[in-house]
């Protein structure tokens, strides 16, 4: 198998290599969950050459006949060795009926080393929650970070870099297209309906394609925007299209459980009240949102503060939007003990944008870090404690 390693991934799951945890790596299709596991495959090989490796790829039909935990367990029982090391690799395991009951079933017999993919959240709830409670780690994976997508399309670090990285998003497999806008659209294009389709549409059962169209529309639309229900409602009657608010966050939801988006909530700086009203959307792949919304329509600034979402939730922050009384501060990120505070602009052109960016996080009286996050060709570098940074530098941080 040849792969490129992405490296951060493999660093965290050599941890739990031959420890008694089902390694379930999670995300939107295509972002590279197979690769992270041929990847650890290839690694677990380097360790031990004689490993008995185990791939089972849903997505391949030569793996269709195993279709519940009975199949399963006949196929891999087949398969293990009696005499080296075995390691299990099930792709896309939502598609096998019970699949959780196998896993259980190897697990509590030792037969093998567990790793799994799964495109869909509802996979780390119910029936594997209550049976593989405590047995095993979710592993989120996204797709690839502007160093990642550095190193995969052989591009030196420059503004240019950035803007096909804005624009194209960081889906592995554009690495074998050819670099043009028009190809790779198409391709993101396909992505975006496979993922409508099979992992939504298909396994919901729902048959109203024109309002999903609508609603991811709507959503790419706003990226970034305070969206309720309601109003996503009430612009869905304008297109004459009835539907409840309820009937839209149900929708939402199963937009989330793809992975497709992500949801963010307000939290009062001061207080951390979680406001149950107007949330922030955004794709997990910001090339996924250009090409719903079409070429011609590629704007830097529409993409900035899904870009630096992305970045953020990639290198392990939970991320909020900031109420600060009737003011709004883009992020608040926090992983442990840590917090950061950050406002997006695209350029500070005047000063009532500065002072607007500025102003807003020099109002909060704490001591965590604070940056205004920008795509302007001098850095002014810090007002009043507050920093300054390129977009190009912040996606290169893993801590703040």
């Amino acid at each position: 198998m040849s792969v490129i390693e992405r490296i951060s991934y493999l660093e965290h799951i050599k941890k739990f290599i031959d420890k008694k945890l089902i390694k379930v790596f999670v995300g939107q299709r295509r972002v590279g969950k197979s690769y992270i596991m041929k990847m650890t495959a290839n690694y677990i090989l380097k360790q031990n050459k004689v490993a008995n490796i185990i791939f089972i790829d849903k997505e391949r039909y030569e793996f269709d006949a195993i279709t519940d935990y009975h199949t399963l367990i006949s196929y891999v029982e087949s398969k293990l060795s009696k005499t080296e090391a075995n390691y299990l690799f099930i792709d896309e395991i939502q598609e096998i009926s019970e699949f959780e009951k196998a896993l259980r079933h190897f697990q509590n017999k030792d037969l093998a080393d567990i790793y799994c993919t799964g495109s869909n959240a509802e996979m780390l709830s119910g029936e594997l929650a209550t049976l593989l409670s405590g047995r095993y780690i979710r592993i989120q994976v996204n797709s690839l970070s502007y160093t990642e997508f550095l190193v995969f399309h052989q591009l030196e670090d420059n503004d240019d870099s950035l803007f096909k990285y804005l624009k194209w998003g960081g889906l592995p497999f554009i690495k074998n297209l050819e670099k043009e806008d028009e190809v790779i659209f198409d391709y993101l294009s396909n992505i975006i309906s496979t993922i409508i389709y099979k992992n939504i549409l298909y396994r919901y059962r729902i048959r109203n394609v024109e309002f999903f169209d609508r609603l991811i529309q709507y959503i790419a639309a706003n990226t970034g925007n305070l969206i309720t229900s309601k109003k996503i409602s009430d612009y869905l009657k304008s297109q004459k299209i009835d539907i409840s608010s309820k009937v839209v966050l149900t929708y939402l939801q199963y937009l989330q459980n793809a992975f497709l988006i992500y949801k963010l909530k307000r939290v009062d700086v001061h207080s951390k009240k979680v406001f149950e009203i107007n949330d922030k959307y955004f794709f997990e792949d910001c090339g996924l949102r250009n090409a719903l919304l079409g070429l011609g329509h590629f704007s830097i600034p529409d993409v900035l503060e899904n870009v630096v979402y992305s970045h953020l939730k990639q290198i392990g922050y939970q991320v909020n939007v900031g109420v600060l009384k009737n003011l709004e501060i883009d992020f608040i990120a926090n992983k442990g003990q840590d917090v950061v505070y950050i406002q997006v602009a695209y350029v500070l052109t005047d000063e009532k944008t500065k002072t607007r960016e500025f102003g807003n996080l020099a109002l909060i009286k704490d001591n965590y870090p604070k940056y205004v996050v920008t795509l302007d060709p001098v850095i002014m570098g810090s007002y009043k404690g507050i920093k300054q940074l390129h977009l190009r530098e912040f996606l290169k941080k893993k801590q703040f």
